[in-house]
């Protein structure tokens, strides 16, 4: 699909077989939901063992290769990828447990064990749990009552949290091991380097840009650069782990409800980078990896949703594009769509319009990792007007079975500048038909 989307087909040269953003499971195809359905239905007349098979196809991506799932007679066993971790399971006519590895501790830490006993009250259906050296997370269940909605969030909660705590564990306590990690793929150390570089190149840019602006006037404005930048970094950087954890902190400084002015949060943020700028080469290239996902961190929301955040930023960006802040009112019309990327699971279709619009934005960051695809000159300020159109056209035609209502109207894009491009281009995200067939 992708090789139809951004023109592989028609080309000799491979483009790098790189991932952008976090995992996204709300991209099932209509065979794919149908199963969901099917799993339900069988669950409820009482057929489990085909229950259970309809659920894990269901959740497999046969792209990915995420899910596995054999079965001899009336046992079966299943692993299911997510990020770092892997959940492995079994279960027969009667009952199904899964478990996963989180580190291996080889000698007893009654601070580590105060932390997991503590975290153990936030969970709904799992649970921490020490096998000798190694410290894991187990749910189980009777056959009868594993109903695919329960099923879901169950295994949900058990993958993300693991593979949400396994890197922080290792971090923060040195006495113990990294385990169960031997099925990450490292990816080349071009790319690694490529993406320092240019984690480097973005915070230096911003907060050199931020120093030259008043900080109680435009408080407003740099809360959007900074946040565009996290989120920017998020979604084309893809840190895993402990980067990732120190990432996310940033948004947070601003979100959080109190009584601090913006001016204030700002500070707070800017200092967060400045400690991401400071972090060792080698401490960065540890959280760089491939990696598989079965569920997404964060939930669907919908097209209103969606639609708002867009919209919001777009109409904030007129005064700072009419008193000549372009840059802010770019970022803040990126920010935009990129906070609905990194706080929803957003439909494929729109997940796959938003990569178009940063390799748009960010030329010189998709050539270093080596995509010779190319939808903007820089040095020109000149767009690829068709290529643009043809992607566009691709995804559309891709996922039209799905979303019929799919319609991207072309003829709004203005491509005299960067700013009115990605206001024009995002305005018609927003007005996007997700209504499915």
């Amino acid at each position: 699909m992708f090789d139809k989307l951004f023109g592989r087909g028609k080309r000799t040269e491979q483009q790098p077989a790189i991932a952008f953003g976090r995992y996204s499971d709300n991209n099932k195809t209509p065979e794919k939901v149908a199963r969901w359905g099917e799993a339900d239905r069988l669950f409820r007349e009482k057929k489990y063992a085909e229950s259970i098979d309809a659920f894990f196809d269901y959740l497999r991506d046969d792209n990915a290769g995420n899910v596995t799932l054999q079965r001899q007679g009336e046992e079966f066993h299943f692993s299911i990828y997510q990020g770092s971790k892997i959940v492995r399971g079994s279960g027969n006519a009667a009952h199904l447990q899964a478990e996963v590895s989180l580190a291996k501790m080889p000698q007893p830490s009654v601070p580590v064990m105060r932390r997991l006993l503590e975290q153990n009250f936030s969970l709904y259906y799992s649970r921490y749990s020490l096998d000798g050296e190694r410290l894991c997370m187990r749910f189980d269940t009777e056959l009868e009552t594993a109903n695919p909605n329960k099923l879901y969030y169950a295994l949900k909660e058990l993958a993300t949290r693991a593979d949400k705590q396994d890197d922080l564990l290792v971090k923060d306590f040195y006495t113990l091991e990294a385990l169960d990690t031997e099925h990450l793929a490292d990816i080349p150390e071009a790319e690694k380097e490529t993406k320092y570089v240019f984690l480097q190149k973005w915070i230096n840019e911003t907060l050199q840009y931020i120093k030259t602006l008043d900080a109680e006037k435009l408080s407003g404005g740099i809360s959007y650069l900074l946040l565009a930048l996290a989120f920017r970094i998020d979604y084309l950087i893809c840190p895993e782990g402990s980067l990732q954890a120190d990432l996310e902190k940033i948004p947070i400084l601003y979100f959080t409800k109190d009584e601090r002015p913006a001016a204030e949060k700002n500070t707070a943020m800017i200092e967060a980078f400045g400690k991401l700028l400071v972090k060792p080469r080698e401490e960065f290239y540890t959280s760089l990896f491939r990696n598989k996902s079965s569920f997404a961190i964060a939930v669907p929301q919908t097209q209103q949703t969606i639609t708002d955040a867009i919209s919001s930023a777009n109409k904030n960006t007129t005064w700072y594009n009419d008193n000549n802040y372009p840059l802010i009112a770019q970022q803040i019309s990126e920010y935009g769509i990129s906070y609905c990327q990194y706080s929803y699971s957003l439909p494929r279709p729109m997940t796959e319009l938003f990569r178009l619009q940063m390799q748009v934005n960010y030329t010189d960051y998709f050539r270093a990792l080596g995509f010779t695809e190319t939808f903007f000159d820089e040095t020109k300020n000149r767009f690829h007007t068709e290529k643009i159109f043809n992607v566009i056209s691709q995804v559309q035609q891709t996922w039209k079975r799905k979303y019929p209502g799919l319609d991207f109207n072309t003829q709004n894009l203005k491509f005299d500048n960067l700013v009115n491009f990605n206001i024009s281009f995002t305005g018609e995200l927003q007005v996007l038909n997700f209504e499915t067939k």
